[in-house]
């Protein structure tokens, strides 16, 4: 018998993440899903193994380097340069998540956490946020912190994450930075500005992952 041509697609991050075994099934999920993770495998088994498994692992080299995206904030006046931008990446929700923090004016990356099993991006977000204050504080400076998720602002005003994930063994160390991220807020006070990152008219946000899988 000849060799099977049939192929397996993992959707780790789509409208319906999972495996599917044809390319138009795949499509379907992951078309007009912004930043959507999907990948071929020649059997079942990997694919579904892959599934359950960090992402990044099977992009290669290329896929797995983060950069900032292409574009020059420099030009968009309402943007404070000198800034902190957050963002996190979650494939599936919940699913495997970081979380990363760069300098606004030139995309270098300051700081990166994670991956983390079974969380969601409005954690990752919230986590990012309160990791930036933490250091900020710590250096003495005041300097603003963009975020583009509205729901993490909103738990940073209330001190504490409200996700209603539930904790599990693969997220249990998770739930400890949580823990961790709430203390933090309870016992300290910040002077730096959070500030919604206006995707619409200054497009992703300099900390964006920009992991789509093409």
């Amino acid at each position: 018998m000849g060799k099977s041509n049939t192929k397996f697609y993992v959707v780790w991050k789509g409208h319906t993440p999972g495996v599917y075994d044809s390319w138009n099934k795949c499509k379907a999920q992951v078309n007009g899903y912004e930043q959507a993770i999907y990948k071929s495998f020649p059997t079942r088994e990997i694919a579904e193994k892959a599934y359950n498994d960090n992402p990044w692992k099977y992009m290669g080299p290329d896929k797995q380097k983060i950069e900032a995206p292409k574009i020059s904030y420099k030009n968009i006046p309402e943007i404070i340069q000198d800034s902190i931008a957050v963002d996190a990446a979650c494939s599936g929700n919940p699913g495997v998540m970081e979380y990363r923090g760069v300098y606004t004016a030139d995309g270098k990356q300051i700081f990166h956490d994670g991956p983390y099993q079974e969380g969601t991006n409005n954690i990752g977000e919230f986590l990012a946020i309160v990791y930036a204050l933490a250091m900020l504080k710590q250096q003495g400076s005041n300097i603003p912190i963009y975020t583009d998720s509205v729901t993490a602002i909103a738990w940073i005003r209330k001190r504490q994450c409200n996700s209603k994930l539930e904790k599990n063994d693969k997220n249990a160390n998770l739930f400890e930075v949580i823990a961790r991220a709430n203390r933090w807020l309870l016992n300290n006070d910040w002077s730096n500005k959070i500030i919604k990152w206006d995707t619409d008219n200054w497009g992703e946000i300099p900390a964006d992952f920009g992991r789509k899988q093409q």
